[in-house]
């Protein structure tokens, strides 16, 4: 009985200290949001009234922006991820394709539909279901200078007129002209469209009808439009966001169009005013595109209560005061807006300035139209933006350079086969692969001396196995999912086995000539010569500097050593926009000093010749002191006796380099050659941030095409995927090459 007490008691003291870890306490509700600075403030504030009212926890997670996509999607469908989320309405069709999101139901029922600005109901209502509560809208508007605008400019022709009359190199107007996201607002002004989005599914709003839309009289005329601005110095060409705002700071132009972002970045010393966009005569108001912000409900937080009501509690009215004065948002609920004219006689001069700046993006939001939520325009930025360049340059007519877009557009949507793939060729393949794999593995084993070689290295296996698991993890396994990946085609959720057929559009140049714009054959001639350009470059300066840094004779060696070294240390994405910036047609550096020498400025991206040439430019600055570094340590292992005796024998100094110090380098250089072939050959950065491709694609090479395949058209992963395993191999087969010049290079030496 003593026994049977004590056991008793040992249970019971047991399932009190095991029970709570089993059952877990109440979750409460999780909010996720990509937001910063006082708008995360202002929704914090939010979700803790809620808490304190409702007596339910929230938890609230900032995630980057960068990576909030890429994350919902990855946990939403696993049960990890949020109740309730914010993000733009634009990605809704990104949501629904995923199946992220629900109808939110009664958090914004018919009757309450009216408290929220209808075009923001509009931006968050698909197939007639409302997906989010609406809680901010975003659009570009015209900040002016009062000083040089007493009235609100009204039209665009009346900024126009002011050409000539408001300083030496002042523009009248700004704005980044090359984008198809700002040239949106003429194209609608003018009646026409970026996008369609024709008529898709609930799931997938992508799969019907939509399409590149920016054709046509409307289009044409838009690009003359901007055209005319361009050519007749009303705006800057080739202008970039931080140009705009650097010119509007410094009082170089009169008036900018930009979003509320740019009103942060303005310093209290700057005058402006904020007004919508300006009409063009006898055509009509500029219309820009609107993006809403908006709390949506995932599958599982639409099932909770609690969960739609802290969607309802965002979007409150009370919300919206603290999220437009802590967040400073232009607010989606219009009772706040309507209350504004009698609110304001306690306020502070910032107060009442930052209320005047939101309530005119409110006003300027009216005539917006809101961002389309398909998928299928993802694809359509870059070539509109192409035939945008083109027409402002003069290379091509609105009707050709549109022509052209649409026919890009439609080549890269061309659906993939819906009939699944033999796997026949693919295994043959394969299977050539492994047989070929094996008779290597059969003619090794057979070697002579080869069980001797692997019974002697045995007991330094167990040194290296943890390096090699983590080898075959990081790396080895990577590489086969993305060798597997390319034999799929469509979407993540809608991935169909095409076997080899994403290689054969690859090496087919999709049914083009070989050459044509955009072919896999024609890329690869330009990443050739962009590689052996780079590399010549890099091993002459390199050798040149090398040799003379390493003369003893040479009077400040390790100052001009740490100045030399410092392109290579500073990061390569910081650089290349440093040099795109010094490359800019109208305030470049590069263009000041041709200019200062009496030569014309050149726009250096708008033929192959020069863009090429600024691209090799900031890579050679990059990547010489790499070579430079080489070459300095390999003169150190140059006995000084080898090459004294030279001079002993009668050599020039020419001929002790080309006789002797050259070919003792080679051995060393061979590799580093190999290392800066490969950089070379992927360096993205540059490319990407440099040229941008310009113009018209044809300065990218095969890496920053397989990035725009992945991520800028309808992310086909596959077909990118294809593309990096044939970079891989042609990479492999440059290696080995190389690999057998060092061989020959090292018997020679001996």
């Amino acid at each position: 009985m003593k026994h049977l007490r004590a056991l008793v008691m040992l249970v019971a003291l047991v399932a009190l200290v095991l029970l709570p870890g089993c059952t877990e306490p109440p979750r409460g509700i999780v909010l996720w949001h990509p937001y910063r600075g006082g708008e995360e403030a202002a929704l914090k504030k939010v979700a803790l009234r809620f808490e304190a009212e409702r007596g339910v926890k929230v938890t609230v997670l900032a995630v980057p922006y960068e990576a909030y996509l890429a994350k919902l999607e990855a946990a939403i469908p696993r049960g990890n991820g949020p109740d309730v989320f914010v993000g733009p309405h634009n990605r809704l069709g990104e949501y629904l394709l995923h199946r992220i999101v629900a109808p939110v139901g009664d958090a914004v029922p018919d009757s309450d539909a009216s408290l929220y600005e209808p075009v923001t109901v509009a931006a968050v209502t698909h197939e007639g279901a409302r997906y989010a509560v609406p809680l901010a809208s975003k659009c570009v508007a015209l900040y002016y200078d009062p000083r040089l605008f007493p009235e609100p400019p009204r039209t665009l022709e009346a900024l126009a007129s002011r050409r000539g009359a408001l300083g030496a190199g002042v523009w009248p107007l700004a704005y980044e002209s090359q984008s198809a996201y700002y040239h949106s607002a003429l194209l609608h002004a003018y009646g026409g469209k970026l996008f369609d989005e024709g008529r898709g599914e609930r799931a997938e709003p992508s799969a019907r009808g939509a399409g590149f839309a920016m054709t046509g009289e409307a289009a044409e005329r838009s690009l003359e439009k901007a055209r005319e601005l361009v050519t007749t110095h009303v705006v800057p060409d080739e202008a970039s966001g931080d140009l705009v705002k650097t010119l509007f700071t410094t009082g170089k132009v009169a008036a900018v169009i930009s979003g509320p972002w740019l009103a942060g970045d303005l310093k209290d010393d700057v005058p402006y005013e904020v007004v919508p966009l300006p009409a063009i005569s006898d055509v009509g108001p500029m219309r820009p595109y609107l993006t809403v912000d908006g709390v949506f409900m995932t599958p599982e937080g639409a099932k909770s209560e609690g969960a739609r009501a802290l969607a309802r509690a965002l979007g409150s009215v009370e919300s919206a005061r603290d999220r437009a004065s802590i967040g400073k948002q232009v607010v989606a609920t219009r009772s706040y807006w309507e209350g504004l004219a009698t609110d304001d006689g306690a306020l502070s001069m910032d107060a009442k300035r930052e209320r005047k700046l939101l309530a005119a993006f409110h006003d300027a939001s009216a005539d917006a139209i809101p961002m389309p939520v398909s998928t299928a325009m993802n694809p359509v930025w870059v070539p509109a933006e192409q035939a945008i360049r083109k027409v402002l340059r003069g290379d091509a007519s609105p009707k050709d350079a549109l022509a052209e877009a649409k026919a890009r557009y439609d080549d890269v949507m061309r659906a993939p086969p819906r009939e699944p793939a033999s796997p026949a060729p693919l295994v043959v393949v394969l299977g050539l692969a492994l047989l070929a794999a094996a008779f290597a593995v059969v003619r090794r084993v057979r070697a002579p001396g080869f069980r001797r070689e692997l019974l002697a290295s045995k007991p330094a296996y167990k040194y290296v196995t943890h390096a090699a698991i983590t080898i075959v993890v990081l790396v080895v396994l990577p590489l086969v999912a993305g060798a597997a990946t390319s034999f799929f085609a469509g979407t993540r959720d809608d991935a169909r086995f095409v076997g080899l057929a994403n290689y054969v559009e690859i090496l087919t140049a999709r049914g083009k000539p070989l050459l044509s714009h955009g072919s896999f054959y024609l890329t690869l001639l330009v990443t050739v010569l962009w590689t052996v350009v780079n590399v010549a470059l890099h091993v002459g300066i390199g050798l040149v500097l090398g040799i003379a840094l390493a003369r003893p004779v040479l009077r400040l060696r390790a100052f001009y050593r740490v100045l030399l070294i410092v392109p290579w240390a500073v990061p390569s994405y910081v650089t290349a926009l440093a040099w795109k910036g010094m490359f800019h047609r109208q305030f470049g550096a590069v263009n000041a000093i041709l200019g200062a020498l009496g030569a014309e400025p050149i726009s250096w991206f708008s033929k192959f010749s020069t863009a090429f040439a600024a691209n090799v430019a900031t890579n050679v600055w990059l990547g010489f002191p790499f070579m430079m570094v080489v070459v300095m340590g390999a003169l150190t292992s140059i006995s000084k006796d080898v090459l004294e005796a030279a001079e002993v024998d009668g050599a020039t100094r020419w001929q002790a380099f080309r006789l002797v110090t050259l070919p003792l380098l080679r051995p060393t250089l061979l590799p580093a050659v190999v290392l800066g072939s490969v950089w070379t050959f992927n360096m993205f950065n540059v490319v990407f941030l440099v040229s941008g491709g310009e113009p018209d694609g044809t300065t990218d090479i095969l890496v920053s095409e397989a990035y725009r395949w992945a991520f800028a058209r309808n992310a086909q992963l596959g077909y990118a995927a294809a593309y990096a395993v044939i970079i891989f191999g042609l990479l492999a087969l440059m290696s080995r090459v190389f690999g057998r010049i060092g061989g020959d290079a090292k018997e020679v030496g001996r």
